[in-house]
């Protein structure tokens, strides 16, 4: 049978992590067609310049301190919040603290996929 996602056991030590510049990386940690969920760090200052997709997302912050805007609303988030994203609503943030968000994805981000 063939597979449509990641491996049963992800070991963090051994996924790759994408640099996307200007302080920012991500390691896709497991998915299917269905979710996803993927590491990014951030060093302080670093962007997450504003955008939108179809996907929920739900984020996670493991580490650090943002300033999240989603739709328009702007807050400071630290350690042990979260944030949900509704489909098509933009969203980004400024890292103020150097920090970790844990981000799901429903459905997953297949442009997140190496080709």
């Amino acid at each position: 049978m063939e597979r449509t996602g990641s491996e049963p056991f992800v070991f963090g030590k051994d996924a790759l992590w994408e640099d996307l510049g200007g302080g920012v990386k991500r390691q896709i940690l497991g998915y299917d067609g269905q979710l996803m969920m993927v590491k990014v760090v951030f060093e302080k200052g670093a962007v997450g310049a504003p955008h939108h997709h179809y996907q929920s997302q739900c984020t996670y912050v493991a580490k650090g301190k943002f300033e999240f805007t989603i739709d328009g609303v702007t807050k400071v988030v630290s350690e042990g919040d979260c944030l949900f994203k509704t489909p098509d609503k933009p969203h980004g943030c400024v890292c103020l603290e150097a920090g970790t968000l844990i981000d799901t994805f429903s459905p997953m981000r297949p442009d997140f996929l190496k080709k």
